[in-house]
């Protein structure tokens, strides 16, 4: 069976804002939550549906990728076995989503361990590392082809002293509270009734440990701060607000737990001739009144070098000639590119010298006996190309 569109499982149009998405997600996974829906198999399925939708949707990079493949664009995105419970990111966005309680600490079980629904498994330890955040920018001929970036961040590592433990002499011993898991459970109310959540155990704070000599070189974290440089492959194509993932590279845990991640932003440096419109360019190129109105070859700069271009003669100033595959490869199928858009822009001569004064007042002549019009704006011919 065809998988189905995720715009349309949500109920929105392509258009809609991260606000829209996010309150779509929120309305069907309050209708078909488990919880509310015991023993219901189809409703189960459709909130993992829809999750799977918001997972999609709410990530700007896949979100990008689906809109310009669809399904196809997603292959490989959540594993050989498709979308499951652990590809879920967002369980940190429940807490806005419903409000801060109630259904919130119910999809903190759910994600948490032992939550029991499609196995519960969980998406992130109590102790788990910070992820972190960095702001690369790139220019034009970097994204164009792509580029490798190395990068000098800090982070938090085991600490040495300790091998991460936290404790000077090596004594940890397990949290009799939590023994040893680092969260607790406890009965909440909600609308739905009593609810049995999974909160951090207060007694370890999420680490699942006790320690009573404290190593002074991190003060019982385990965890020191630590400079090192990270390798980072950029894929052509990419664009302002995209991000890269490098999985298990942020902070480490305290005490041992597991390493957060690294995004590292996209951001466009501005181009001196280049604006850019999704994998489109545009360039402006200035010309003189002889060469618009006889014919003359340009030589377009391009990101890859120069090319040949005719203007026809009788060329108006902003007329717009399209130069196909010279722009952007798409993120993902660099085989295929943007076009570049030349806008030609007749530039007035200034500073004549009496010669150049005499033949202007000759052709000045001419200008009496035809009847000048005003072309349609850039812009306006810029969509024609896209209808």
């Amino acid at each position: 069976m065809a998988k189905r569109d995720y715009y349309e499982i949500l109920g929105i149009p392509k258009t809609a804002s991260a606000g829209e998405i996010k309150k779509a997600y929120r309305r069907l996974a309050m209708k078909f939550h488990p919880d509310k829906n015991k023993d219901d198999k189809a409703a189960e399925e459709k909130f993992k549906e829809a999750s799977e939708a918001y997972e999609v949707l709410s990530d700007s990079d896949k979100k990008s990728r689906y809109d310009q493949y669809g399904h196809a664009g997603l292959e490989g995105a959540f594993g050989g076995g498709g979308f499951d419970w652990g590809n879920f990111t967002h369980a940190s966005d429940f807490s806005d989503i419903f409000g801060g309680g109630g259904l919130g600490s119910i999809f903190e079980s759910l994600f948490g361990g032992g939550g029991g629904f499609g196995g519960g498994r969980r998406s992130q330890q109590s102790n788990s590392g910070e992820d972190l955040q960095i702001s690369l920018s790139l220019s034009l001929e970097d994204i164009a082809k792509g580029v490798d970036k190395k990068i000098k961040i800090s982070v938090k590592e085991a600490c040495d002293k300790c091998h991460g433990t936290g404790s000077a002499d090596g004594n940890v011993k397990t949290c009799s509270q939590c023994n040893g898991s680092g969260h607790v459970r406890q009965m909440t109310r909600s609308l739905f009734g009593q609810m049995q959540t999974v909160v951090a155990c207060p007694s370890c704070r999420g680490a699942g440990k006790i320690i009573k000599n404290k190593c002074q070189s991190c003060y019982g974290e385990g965890r020191t701060s630590n400079s090192k440089t990270i390798n980072v492959h950029i894929p052509a194509g990419v664009s302002e607000g995209q991000y890269i993932r490098l999985r298990g590279q942020g902070n480490i845990g305290i005490r041992g737990g597991s390493h957060g991640d690294i995004l590292v932003l996209i951001h466009e440096k501005e181009h001196r001739i280049f604006e850019r419109q999704e994998q489109n360019l545009i360039c402006e190129f200035p010309v003189s009144f002889s060469q618009v109105a006889l014919g003359y070859e340009i030589l377009v700069p391009t990101l890859s070098g120069k090319v040949k271009m005719k203007i026809p003669a009788g060329t108006q100033s902003g007329k717009v000639f399209r130069l196909r595959a010279q722009g952007l490869p798409y993120v993902n199928n660099s085989s295929y590119h943007g076009d570049l858009f030349v806008q030609i822009t007749v530039i007035t001569p200034t500073r004549l010298n009496s010669e150049e004064k005499e033949l202007y007042r000759k052709l000045s002549k001419f200008d009496d006996k035809k009847k000048l019009h005003p072309e349609k704006s850039f812009f306006n011919k810029l969509k024609n190309f896209f209808v």
